[in-house]
């Protein structure tokens, strides 16, 4: 090798691989991706807080019960032997989270996911106590004083509160809430119960109060893979440098690069401004610290710093960092796609207002894909968003058939196992057989019980039977099948369960074994 390879110590003298992480303080936005979101958290908290309150039928309308292994949700009632639809349901998340990570990436991330919701209310709380961005920030930096005890004491009080409120809602989806309310006071929860309220409480309280946005970073795993999903005509959030470059201040009154006529950049050199701009950071960015993990180019790369570009000469950028200032991860995303973006669209927002007083046209950041920014033909309707949206919609179609069509009735058969058989007092042969049946209707039902077998003189020891299950009951029924003794070997029986209004039936194979002489 002819160049090189830099080294830098680590020692005491401020080099290590370990940093304290800054506090982020997201600037308030408003724009239609904003108004989105917040009807995301309206929808979402909405679900999550008034579900478990809704009656069905009269009882608790989603309630997953767990001591008597059921799980209802509204009108359905799922059952241990539903486990199937629970495992499709996952793998239909699964897809779904394929599907629409590569047509519009991290679509989850910025709207949907439980991390992001809860800390955009914290951040609602937090702006309510100390005010907007500058103002947090100046409390942070000042003494401790009346004011910031107050602030601060206030803020941690309403964040209890709703923790507490949250874990109390998550463990009410599994013990009836109602029932959890009336016991609160006076106070007789349960250990257990106690326990998962103060956890998810805790838990809620630290991710969306103070990890934010290292939950995202540092302990998600989507962040990590997502770029096995992405490919260049995956629709991003990003900036479009052959227009936004050269950045830099100008006087109100100049026209966008269209406007007067300068046109877009071509390529290479609209990337070399931005990566001269991140090694070169002006006095505002310095300020703003934004990180993200770009690598522009290979160790020990120097960068000259930009020039004074006459106005005429500037991209439509105005290096006003708000975009910096509303991310709630903290990143520039003027630097591309970093994985650190959850793609919340709060930076299109921004840069739309922006541009908006500027009199620029929208969309210097926007929703695009690589190949649009950089000029390129690109097909956001390709060949894996079809293959992933058949087999989701393929997916969804069979689990809410699946659903639709379970039958009533469960009936299992099990044989006796402290005997393959018995000799009874008239000298026939018996087997023992307990009969498990499950009607998961809510209306009672009667249902007949009868055994056919190849072997004419097998049968039922009383004969045909009639027994009635009330609303979602379980039945373990005894049941005796005998044959005269001289029926040795082993017999194949089958055990028919139906309704009595023919609605729901069940076959069950089993064995009949007798002495063999």
């Amino acid at each position: 090798m002819s160049r090189r390879i830099p080294l830098d110590m680590v020692d005491e003298g401020g080099n290590s691989f370990y940093v304290s992480e800054r506090k982020i303080y997201p600037r308030d936005i408003s724009g239609r991706l904003n108004r989105l979101r917040v009807a995301a958290v309206f929808w979402l908290l909405g679900m999550f807080y008034v579900f478990p309150w809704l009656r069905w039928d009269g009882r608790q309308a989603v309630l997953f019960d767990l001591p008597a292994r059921k799980f209802h949700v509204f009108g359905l009632t799922f059952w241990p032997q539903d486990f199937l639809f629970l495992a499709l349901l996952l793998i239909i998340a699964a897809m779904a989270l394929f599907f629409f990570t590569a047509l519009a990436g991290r679509l989850f991330c910025g709207y949907a996911c439980p991390q992001t919701v809860w800390t955009e209310v914290f951040l609602w709380m937090e702006r309510w106590t100390e005010g907007d961005r500058g103002k947090r920030m100046k409390l942070d930096a000042g003494p401790w004083n009346r004011e910031k005890m107050l602030r601060k004491g206030g803020k941690h009080l309403i964040w209890l509160a709703f923790a507490l409120w949250t874990g109390f809602t998550f463990v009410g989806f599994f013990t009836p809430i109602a029932e959890l309310w009336a016991r609160a006071w006076p106070f007789a929860w349960s250990g257990w119960e106690t326990f998962w309220v103060l956890f998810y409480a805790l838990a809620t309280w630290g991710n969306a109060g103070f990890l934010r946005e290292q939950v995202c970073k540092y302990m998600c795993p989507y962040a990590r893979f997502q770029s096995a999903m992405f490919d260049r005509n995956t629709l991003i959030i990003a900036y479009d440098p052959m227009r936004g470059e050269p950045r830099g201040p100008r006087k109100r009154g100049l026209g966008s690069v269209l406007q007067r006529a300068r046109g877009l950049l071509d390529k290479i050199t609209a990337y070399d401004y931005v990566f001269r701009a991140n090694q070169h950071p002006t006095a505002a960015d310095n300020r703003l610290q934004a990180h993200g993990t770009n690598t522009f180019a290979g160790a020990g790369v120097v960068a000259e710093p930009l020039p004074k570009f006459a106005p005429d000469q500037l991209g439509d950028c105005i290096d006003c960092t708000i975009c910096v200032q509303v991310c709630p991860t903290g990143i520039d995303i003027r630097n591309g796609l970093q994985y650190e973006c959850i793609a919340c669209g709060a930076c299109i927002d921004a840069c739309d207002e922006v541009m908006d007083k500027m009199g620029y046209e929208k969309g210097l950041i926007r929703y695009s894909t690589q190949n649009a920014i950089d000029g390129k033909r690109t097909r956001v309707a390709r060949p894996r968003i079809f293959v992933y949206g058949t087999i989701l919609l393929a997916l969804v179609g069979s689990w809410a058939w699946g659903v639709t069509h379970r039958s009533e009735l469960i009936a299992e058969v099990l044989r006796d196992r402290n005997a393959l058989y018995r000799e009874a007092g008239d000298g026939r042969i018996e087997n023992h057989y307990v009969l498990k049946l499950i009607n998961k209707d809510r209306q009672a039902h009667r249902y007949r019980i009868r055994l056919e077998s190849a072997t004419p003189s097998i049968a039922l020891r009383d004969g045909e039977q009639t027994v009635q299950a009330n609303a979602e009951q379980v039945l373990s029924l005894p049941v005796i099948v005998t044959a005269p003794d001289g029926i040795g070997g082993r017999h194949e029986v089958r055990f028919h369960v139906e309704n009595m209004d023919g609605t729901a039936a069940r076959t069950i194979d089993s064995s009949y074994f007798g002495p063999v002489r």
